[in-house]
């Protein structure tokens, strides 16, 4: 009797462990990425000027765990490209060219978050592959974590230069600045 009593105790206890949750492991929290309110803006330079414009994010989701961001992935719609200043549909023509970006053949781009090291609360180093015109290279930038509340949203920003040859984007070295300054503002809900 002792014996079933002392099995059924053992079974019972394998029962419970098998069912609860293991400590320190948390929730991951999957964000749809608002792809009306977010999207990337771009500086390029040359010697005697500059444009502006931006790129519309398509789809994505954000994965946060413990309140903290720490995955996730987003789709830039590169043949979406529009310029802000005063060149137009013409110089966006131009960008969405075989010259520069090809997007009759990569008409978007992804990036993929490999992995995030927060370095304050509200700020992450984030490091992920980033697939432009076919090409797909890391890159690494400070990410701005503005708001992960699940009735709210997720906002973040990051601010920082990208360098257009890594990508095979060599129109004009020389003349145009090989740093193109991209601004992401990512929204998830």
């Amino acid at each position: 009797m002792k014996k079933i009593m002392l099995s059924m105790m053992v079974l019972a206890s394998v029962a419970l462990f098998s069912f609860t949750t293991k400590p320190g492991k948390k929730d991951v929290t999957t964000f749809t990425v608002d792809a009306a309110k977010s999207k990337i803006d771009f500086t390029g330079s040359k010697t005697s000027d500059f444009h502006t414009g931006y790129f519309p994010v398509k789809s994505g989701s954000i994965k946060v765990e413990g309140g903290k961001l720490v995955g996730g992935s987003f789709v830039i719609d590169v043949a979406g490209l529009k310029v802000t200043d005063g060149a137009g549909d013409n110089l966006a023509k131009h960008l969405i060219s075989a010259d520069f970006l090809d997007a009759m053949v990569f008409g978007q781009s992804t990036f993929t978050i490999q992995s995030v090291n927060y370095t304050r609360a509200d700020r992450a180093t984030v490091s992920g592959d980033l697939t432009l015109r076919g090409i797909k290279a890391p890159i690494t930038f400070t990410t701005y974590i503005r708001s992960v509340d699940p009735a709210k949203g997720f906002f973040a920003e990051a601010f920082f230069p990208l360098d257009r040859t890594v990508f095979g984007v060599k129109y004009g070295i020389g003349a145009i600045d090989s740093d193109v300054q991209l601004a992401i503002h990512l929204y998830g809900k």
